[in-house]
């Protein structure tokens, strides 16, 4: 039996064309046309003003709008349009006096008040799409009077300049539903793809998790409301409860390669099918969730567990100086770790503007043998820009909008020199080695919280500790709050992130408590957690050092985590995804907070908001814009973090500041 969790596309058609031009459309014309897109039907609109009529596209025939029209309305080649694409676009979504309006309609359910389930439609137009209030009135009336009346019509603004353009205009005259009203709750959201098979165990609360957390093991699909950040590695995640794609636990999702997706209605569906404890191929797309229940003949004897291997450079463990982060560069990571040296690399971007960070923009994307005439209109630039010009507003761009804050790095000699200095913790990682070795994980856990309760109690040699003291600030900024950060040579690598794994500390006054939070970030790289992650992957305790990054705290008053892809839909190169709950990042990265959700188009512009998460109320139009130039910025630092594939997306940790300043206060790859 296949319990499909979002409907399936429709079964492949005849390849006859049955596009309809001036036809008033009813339910049946609707879906006799329409594609599936994330469970709804959907159809494609073509509204020609010259001629006051419309197109309804045959979806299986006709994918894109402006194919189309180039070729079966306007009778071009296509060669002809690929040469002049971009061109061609501006003129049907961008050009105020356009022949042609654009959109989709996409067919939904809700319930009455008694209950009954009754259809609606919504019009919506592309992201990218720059009408004003009266031609997207225009483009809603043109379609409402040529709809069954029965079947009410809403339009959905695409991005912040729709929603800010229709502000005068009546919403009796045109109804509308935003994004996050309308897909904000959904019952079903893929979250990572990707396909398992395994045992579904699910837990309706925290206390039945942890009462049956030692007996989960790579064979397990755990579905709970909210996944801990401390999950062992298995088969993959259901989330009953809503999350956001850039939590702790979608980032490992996302680094194991395993599937994830929010599934509301998943009580029901075990209920119905009998799911839990079961066997069930669990497969996730970008349109689709399915959970297939196995039959017992065809259950894996032993499922194979994917097992990572990741290198890691020789550490350097010779040197015990604190440097400031200003300092290090990309090269330094087996000497400061992988945190310290890239957020030193940062420093280096910004402070000398000569880095390329128009690279992603320069990658073919075809038709289009680049995106730099998009990133000059970005950057305010008059076209077309010279490739020298092109970049040095590039590099002014990124560093008028964020700033690194200032730090000190403690290399990982300085753990080395106080581990040594130690009998007890020297004998007590040899244990713990010897337990890895002969696949004792009985063994593992006891051994490893007794190192970190010697890591925590062991007195620091005094040229340790003296090197650690030399990080507290001096002179007017003595005394002030400072923030104790991991930096590890086994963090932020790329399929190796270990998000939310090792401890950072973010009250921290004085000598006495910087020593204390020193050794409790060492401690970390002994928790049972991160030791069993690190052996799943092939890391050897042997090769694994923690570096320290101390810094001043900055209050924040917004604060989360950008990726630059869309994470549902990785295919998707223009946007980037955006998170941030009032306060620091770690309520979004953490789970306690559903943040405010947006996507940032950095290609034609423009963003939309695609949840409100625990907040409820969108952020000021003024803000939502300069959360569109940070967009922007971690876009552009792609090009130079993740050189020399371009394509690989980062994952940027920022706050701003009650005077509006960005602060990343960490940038990473970001799994794919």
């Amino acid at each position: 039996m296949n319990t499909t969790v979002v409907p399936p596309a429709a079964a492949p058609r005849p390849v006859a064309d049955r596009t309809a031009v001036g036809h008033h459309l009813a339910l049946p014309l609707f879906r006799s046309l329409s594609g599936t897109l994330a469970g709804h039907p959907y159809l494609k609109v073509v509204v020609d003003r010259f001629e006051d009529t419309w197109h309804l596209l045959d979806t299986a025939v006709h994918p894109f709008h402006v194919d189309y029209i180039a070729t079966r309305v306007l009778g071009m080649q296509p060669a002809e349009l690929d040469a002049c694409l971009d061109a061609f676009n501006a003129s049907v979504y961008m050009a105020p006096d356009r022949r042609f309006l654009l959109g989709v309609l996409s067919l939904h359910t809700d319930e009455d008040t008694d209950g009954r389930r009754r259809p609606f439609l919504v019009l919506e137009t592309t992201e990218a799409d720059t009408m004003d209030g009266p031609l997207l009135e225009e483009f809603y009336t043109f379609v409402r009077h040529r709809l069954d009346g029965r079947l009410p019509l809403l339009l959905k603004p695409a991005n912040h300049g729709q929603e800010q353009a229709l502000a005068p205009v009546s919403d009796i005259r045109v109804p509308r539903i935003l994004s996050h009203e309308l897909f904000g709750h959904r019952t079903r959201t893929p979250l990572n793809p990707g396909e398992a098979a395994g045992r579904l165990r699910h837990f309706r609360t925290t206390e039945e998790y942890t009462a049956a957390s030692a007996t989960l093991g790579g064979s397990d699909i755990i579905a709970m409301p909210c996944l801990p950040d401390d999950v062992p590695r298995v088969a993959g995640f259901i989330n009953t409860a809503a999350t956001t794609p850039l939590s702790h636990t979608n980032v490992l999702a996302a680094g194991w390669g395993i599937p994830n997706a929010i599934v509301r209605d998943l009580d029901r569906l075990i209920e119905t099918e009998s799911l839990d404890g079961g066997w069930v191929r669990y497969l996730v797309t970008e349109d689709d969730i399915s959970l297939v229940p196995l039959a017992a003949a065809t259950v894996p004897a032993a499922p194979a567990r994917h097992r990572q291997r990741i290198r890691l450079r020789t550490p350097l463990l010779d040197d015990i100086a604190a440097r400031p982060l200003r300092r290090l560069r990309l090269a330094d990571q087996n000497r400061y770790g992988t945190k310290a040296a890239n957020l030193g690399e940062l420093h280096h971007v910004l402070d000398t503007r000569t880095a390329d960070l128009t690279a992603f923009h320069g990658r073919p994307r075809p038709p289009r043998p680049d995106l730099y005439r998009h990133l000059a209109a970005r950057l305010g630039m008059t076209q077309p820009a010279a490739p020298g010009e092109l970049r040095s507003a590039a590099a002014d761009f990124v560093t008028d909008t964020v700033s690194v804050p200032d730090g000190i790095a403690l290399p990982f000699g300085l753990q080395h020199r106080f581990l040594r200095s130690s009998p007890a913790l020297r004998k007590g990682i040899i244990r713990l080695k010897a337990a890895l070795d002969r696949g004792a994980p009985e063994a593992v856990e006891p051994l490893c919280l007794r190192l970190q309760q010697l890591v925590r109690t062991t007195a620091l040699p005094d040229e340790v500790a003296r090197e650690i003291v030399r990080a507290l600030p001096t002179g007017p900024a003595a005394g002030r709050r400072l923030v104790v950060r991991s930096s590890a040579n086994a963090e932020d690598l790329p399929g190796f992130s270990a998000a939310g794994v090792y401890t950072s500390v973010t009250s921290v006054y004085g000598a006495d408590q910087l020593l204390d939070a020193v050794r409790e970030v060492w401690a970390s790289l002994l928790s049972p957690r991160s030791v069993r992650l690190r052996h799943q992957a092939g890391i050897s305790l042997d090769d694994t050092y923690m570096g320290v990054i101390v810094q001043p705290y900055l209050p924040a008053a917004l604060g989360g985590v950008l990726v630059t892809c869309n994470p549902t839909k990785r295919s998707d190169f223009r946007n980037v995804c955006l998170n941030c709950s009032p306060g620091s990042p770690e309520a979004v990265v953490d789970g306690t907070g559903l943040p405010l959700q947006y996507l940032y188009n950095t290609v034609e512009g423009g963003g939309r908001t695609v949840a409100l998460g625990s907040s409820g109320t969108d952020l000021p139009a003024a803000t939502r814009e300069r959360l569109a130039h940070l967009a922007l910025a971690g876009r552009l630092l792609q090009s130079h973090f993740s050189a020399p594939d371009v394509d690989r997306p980062l994952d940027i940790e920022w706050l701003m500041t009650d005077q509006g300043a960005f602060h990343l206060v960490q940038i990473r790859p970001y799994a794919r």
